[in-house]
């Protein structure tokens, strides 16, 4: 591997997005070791580190809303992104300039073992490893109160949980994804996700099922840190009405507190939640009170969560089965009168049949259309609609690009109907960008 003349946000960016996603010779301690030669850069920060299957990203959103409306400064590392791979970095809310990113590019890749490299030896980061060290390096300048730190992959071997210190862990719902590399269980994922747990460092949880609890309780006791679980018992639907939700949040010192979320979308209680909870046991009383709470919650958003981006037309992120379950539970008790459409695409490797088959049995779509991905490993529109006839006996339409068919399904086809864009965040991601 021979270093380029890199000089340009653009040059800097082609760079970052041709390395490989995985690496089956960078081990955790290489990524540990070129963090210390960057000066560990996050020694100093307070770090709130977030991991799960699903509703990661969602809870991240709730939790930076919450520290802003309590007063504190914040940056934020999430994935993936949707349109523009800046997204993954925002410092208070903003994201940061092309400027910013090449400057922290640069720094890294100049710090790279380029002798050692140019021999086919050496350590060189992959994708997220090398968006992870931008991260840090750009947080470290901007010297917030908090960082929230987003896994990427698991939790116990992501590049995030290089970091030498962190305040509180957050694990999120656990379903099945990415088996391939977590394990083929809920329990075997359930123990990748909680290697995030550091020693110091308090957790707060959310409680899948008895097994998960069990693994995740019983980590926490082995290095003997507090744990805190939430569930659903820790929050209670009130209203739904006009694309808001009413609920009430058990607090650990308010009893309970009346909320509001500006979405559809019924399982941003349990993420809302569970941000609430994290921050009542980082924060305390005094920090978190009722107002702030109550501000917070309503004044986060997070793109591509039962988004409305047209009238009538709503982008969801849900790209595995849990997140389908959560997706199709929101849509049945949504208050639509009106006919529904699907549009859905996927990747090849998720359990997509599975996914296919709840969404037909769930007898909510009147029409149903597919759609191939851009992605390298976007599942074309004949095994999309080969698997939808096991199921579904009626007409559907195939779409072989995104832009064929959001002008198709957004035209004349969508009169008095609501349309309804699943299946994948990549599939998000390109309909942001058509907009």
């Amino acid at each position: 591997m021979v270093k380029q003349k890199i000089d340009s946000y653009e040059q800097a960016m082609d760079y970052v997005c041709t390395l490989p996603r995985f690496s089956s010779t960078n081990t955790m301690e290489d990524t540990k070791d070129f963090l210390r030669r960057l000066g560990n850069p996050e020694k100093n920060m307070k770090i709130i580190h977030v991991a799960g299957t699903n509703g990661k990203g969602s809870v991240c959103a709730y939790l930076c809303s919450l520290l802003k409306t309590a007063g504190y400064s914040y940056s934020q590392f999430t994935s993936p992104h949707l349109a523009d791979i800046r997204e993954r970095f925002v410092i208070n809310g903003r994201m940061i300039a092309e400027s910013e990113f090449l400057q922290s590019f640069l720094y890294i890749y100049d710090m790279l073992p380029w002798n050692e490299l140019e021999n086919e030896k050496g350590y060189h980061p992959t994708f997220f490893e090398f968006l992870f060290f931008i991260a840090m390096i750009l947080f470290q300048k901007a010297n917030t109160d908090y960082c929230v730190l987003e896994t990427g992959l698991g939790g116990r071997l992501d590049a995030t949980n290089s970091i030498s210190c962190k305040e509180i862990s957050v694990i999120t719902h656990m379903g099945l994804d990415h088996t391939e590399c977590l394990g083929d269980t809920i329990v075997k994922i359930a123990g990748e996700k909680a290697g995030i747990m550091h020693a110091g460092a308090k957790v707060v949880y959310w409680e899948t099922d008895e097994d998960v609890t069990y693994i995740l309780s019983e980590y926490a006791d082995r290095l003997i840190i507090p744990a805190f679980s939430v569930s659903k018992r820790d929050y209670t639907f009130i209203n739904f009405s006009n694309k808001t939700i009413d609920f009430s949040y058990r607090s650990l010192y308010y009893d309970s507190v009346r909320l509001r979320l500006h979405t559809i979308a019924r399982y941003q209680m349990e993420n809302a939640s569970l941000a609430l909870r994290t921050l009542e046991v980082l924060l305390g009383k005094e920090k978190l009170t009722p107002e702030v709470m109550q501000t917070g919650i309503a004044s986060a958003f997070w793109a591509g969560r039962m988004e409305e981006i047209l009238p009538n037309v709503y982008v969801d992120g849900a790209h595995n089965g849990d997140g389908i379950r959560a997706f199709l539970e929101t849509v049945s008790q949504d208050g639509c009168l009106l006919p529904r459409k699907l549009l859905f695409g996927v990747v090849q490797n998720k359990a997509y049949e599975a996914m296919i088959q709840a969404i037909v049995l769930s007898g909510l779509f009147t029409d149903i259309s597919v759609v191939q991905l851009k992605s390298a490993r976007a599942l074309n529109e004949e095994s999309l609609e080969k698997a939808f006839r096991q199921y579904w006996g009626k007409d559907m339409i195939s779409y072989h690009s995104v832009k064929e068919a959001f002008d198709a399904e957004t035209g004349t086809r969508l009169h008095n109907k609501r349309l309804y864009i699943a299946g994948s965040l990549y599939l998000v991601g390109e309909i942001k960008e058509l907009l």
